[in-house]
Order: structure tokens, then C-alpha cells, then sequence
């Protein structure tokens, strides 16, 4: 069983038993942020983590393992996404990234955000003019060095 099928898998038996990925990190103890990027192949769980997991999908021992092995990340094709969703973020980091950079190394100096030493929020903010999407994210600062 590979890693995608093993998503695949995860998607469909999310589905069928009609849990929620809240439901899921809170089984683990986790955030639903972290928690839905492990379970759609992401992040690596540990071995109580996959096993939980395991029982509360009902997945093979092949599934249940695969959960467990460092995962080759970056999910998105290499083109540009034709994914709605997905390609606003393009979107965002095509038109303010070059902003982001500027702020950052005006604040911080040369260096990168970090996405391993990282979290996130997701939460939606009531609007009268229709319900927002607010994500926060959070990155540790890592310096470049010279040498």
C-alpha cells in the first residue's frame, strides 16, 4: 500500500463514518491543522498516534504503518493549480510573496519563515457581508549564514 493510497483511504473512511477532522486531531491530541496535513500525507504520526488513527478508521496494519514513515512532502503538482481553492493561494503568494519577502527582511533581515518549526490557525470570522476565512501562521525566524 503506498502513502497515496493510504490517503485515499483515509479520505473515503473520514466519509464513511462521517467524523470531522477536529474529531481526528482531538483523538490524537493535536491541531486540526496539523492534524489533517498528516492524515493527507504530510507529517509522520508516531506510533500511538497512527495507531488511534488506525482504530478509529478502521485501517490495515499497511495503512496504520505507512502513517508512521517520513513522508516525501509538498503535495501540489509542480504546475500552476487548477484547484479553485488552491490556486487563490497561488494567487496570494504570486501577488503579495514579493511583499512578504520585503517585510520580512526589512524586519528580521536575510532569512527565511520557517515551515517545519511552524503552526497555524484556521477559523472562520462572521462578517455581515459574508463569513471570512482567517488563517494565522506562525513561523520561527531562521537566518541565513555566512561562512
Amino acid at each position: 500500500m503506498t502513502r497515496n493510497e493510504v490517503t485515499e483511504l483515509i479520505i473515503l473512511q473520514k466519509l464513511k463514518k462521517q467524523l470531522t477532522w477536529p474529531e481526528l486531531a482531538s483523538a490524537i491530541g493535536k491541531s486540526k491543522e496539523w492534524t489533517t496535513a498528516a492524515l493527507l500525507g504530510q507529517m509522520t504520526l508516531d506510533a500511538d498516534q497512527a495507531k488511534v488513527i488506525g482504530e478509529k478508521l478502521e485501517l490495515p496494519e499497511d495503512a496504520i504503518t505507512q502513517l508512521q514513515v517520513v513522508p516525501y512532502k509538498g503535495s501540489l503538482p509542480t504546475a500552476v493549480p487548477t484547484d479553485p481553492l488552491i490556486y487563490r493561494f497561488y494567487e496570494l503568494i504570486s501577488v503579495y510573496g514579493t511583499t512578504f519577502k520585503a517585510l520580512i527582511h526589512e524586519e528580521f533581515g536575510d532569512g527565511i519563515m520557517s515551515a517545519i518549526d511552524f503552526d497555524m490557525d484556521l477559523q472562520r470570522q462572521e462578517d455581515a457581508k459574508g463569513d471570512r476565512v482567517k488563517i494565522t501562521m506562525s513561523g520561527k525566524f531562521l537566518p541565513y549564514k555566512s561562512y
